[in-house]
């Protein structure tokens, strides 16, 4: 049952196997026992009785990240500031899984309001990666990356303003996908960088990312940065074969840069999507480090605005006994947020402010702009783009606590393509010295069908997406690395 696909689970809800009620019990059970170690959770809900018997998540349990509103429950963003809020209002996102029929068993654990690379930035502590205790899972999504990979549920929701969703993916050994900008409702959805913030899926496989993407995407007039864009039956596509595909191979990502047993698992993987009938072409993206810099202006300029809000006026963390309302603004915040919000902030501050505004943030939105346009002319070469998702596997937790910019640079493969709002995915490819490796592909706009056909492809010749790990393994079922 824990290692099963969703479409797998639904067949035997169907078939009368089990009921809703079995399924979501027997995941809540592995929650109890299993995340006390992983700390991947900040709240569990109680189940409830599918909102629809026929839908096509109908009985299967998710967590969602909790930057995602759901009516009556708490919902932190992993922050102090936070810690006691309940939303009053469900999200775009919660709605629709909920109308399909999955069922919340909790609120996954992550980066203080989406600002993080390794799931250390959260006021409910750090998550554990399922692979190694001593590894952090990756971040911001790094809670619904780590439920995933040890089978708490079959899939998590998650966003992705520079690599959130792929590179948790990438580190726990299980597949994200990050869609298009504006193709997931932002409405609900707490923000940290409205220009970049996406809402995504984490699950075991393409085939699962696909049915439950499927369910999530759609016009939403609450949004207004929602793309009206037809959505695709993604499951239907899954199967098209991929003989004469052209594959782009970014030739700058593959540098000194990358770790080299990365490297040589992300190549591996490549060789396996020429076997399957796909060409290769080598490509031009010599923007990585420019878009890492401009993304680290722009991001933070947006979440200076973004947060203002959270003044312990209307709601949230509100310190004690202020002296007047420059105290209580002051203190608020100061307590209310963490180190890396709060370096963020001002960062953004700086670069919004008079005297400064030409010299950083116009300057990196040109920046932005000439990444789009690198984009656009290699998508020209290719139908879709492969490469890696970070340039090492999993680091140890604490290694990158004392230097941010090194914290920065392991999402160098990611942030372009949020800067251009293409979607990519992570797709399980290998392991180094026990920890996973991630396989990203990024498509052109709206094309999301093909990325998940590619990956599903790729995964009908490979295992890496089926192996759990040892903590997670079920007796009858024990599939791990070795």
């Amino acid at each position: 049952m824990i290692n099963a696909s969703i479409a797998q689970l639904r067949d035997a809800l169907t078939a009368g196997e089990y009921t809703a009620a079995d399924l979501a019990s027997a995941f809540a059970e592995r929650i109890e026992t299993i995340d006390p170690s992983l700390n991947s959770l900040v709240s569990r809900v109680a189940a409830i009785e599918p909102a629809s018997a026929n839908g096509r998540l109908a009985g299967i349990p998710y967590v969602h990240k909790d930057i995602f509103c759901a009516k009556g429950t708490r919902t932190t963003c992993g922050s102090r500031m936070l810690a006691d809020w309940v939303a009053p209002y469900d999200s775009t996102v919660h709605e629709r899984l909920t109308q399909s029929g999955a069922v919340l068993l909790g609120k996954a654990n992550m980066d203080e309001f989406a600002m993080g690379s390794s799931n250390e930035n959260s006021h409910f502590g750090a998550v554990a990666n399922p692979w190694d205790a001593n590894a952090v899972p990756g971040g911001s999504s790094g809670g619904s990356a780590a439920a995933v990979a040890a089978r708490l549920v079959p899939f998590a929701t998650g966003t992705d303003t520079g690599g959130s969703i792929r590179q948790p993916a990438a580190f726990c050994g299980v597949t994200g996908i990050k869609p298009t900008y504006g193709r997931v409702s932002r409405y609900g959805m707490i923000a940290y960088a409205s220009s970049f913030d996406q809402g995504g899926v984490i699950a075991k496989s393409a085939a699962d990312c696909a049915l439950v993407l499927g369910e999530m995407a759609g016009f939403d007039e609450r949004d207004s940065t929602s793309a009206d864009h037809p959505v695709p039956d993604y499951v239907a596509g899954l199967d098209e074969s991929i003989s004469g595909l052209r594959v782009g191979i970014p030739k700058q990502w593959f540098s000194d840069a990358l770790e080299p047993a990365v490297g040589d698992a992300v190549s591996a993987a490549i060789d396996e999507l020429r076997a399957a009938g796909a060409e290769t072409v080598e490509i031009d993206l010599p923007d990585a480090d420019i878009a890492l810099a401009a993304y680290y202006l722009l991001a933070p300029a947006e979440a200076s605005s973004n947060l203002s809000r959270f003044d312990g006026v209307r709601f949230g963390y509100r310190c004690e006994d202020p002296k007047d309302l420059q105290d209580l603004y002051e203190r608020t915040r100061s307590e209310g947020f963490g180190s890396e919000v709060k370096r963020r902030i001002l960062v953004g501050t700086y670069a919004l402010s008079a005297g400064y505004y030409d010299a950083f943030y116009r300057r990196a939105q040109k920046a932005r702009r000439l990444v789009t346009e690198h984009f656009q002319r290699a998508f020209e070469q290719c139908d879709v783009i492969a490469g890696p998702v970070t340039p090492t596997p999993a680091f140890d937790r604490g290694a990158h606590s004392a230097d941010p910019a090194k914290m920065y640079l392991e999402d160098i493969f990611t942030i372009p393509v949020n800067l251009a709002g293409l979607p990519g995915m992570s797709v399980p490819a290998g392991f180094v010295e026990g920890r996973p490796v991630g396989l990203q592909l990024i498509g052109r706009h709206f094309d999301e069908a093909r990325l998940l056909n590619v990956a599903h492809q790729y995964q009908q010749r490979v295992d890496w997406h089926e192996r759990m790990p040892s903590m997670a393994a079920d007796s009858a079922n024990d599939n791990r690395e070795g």
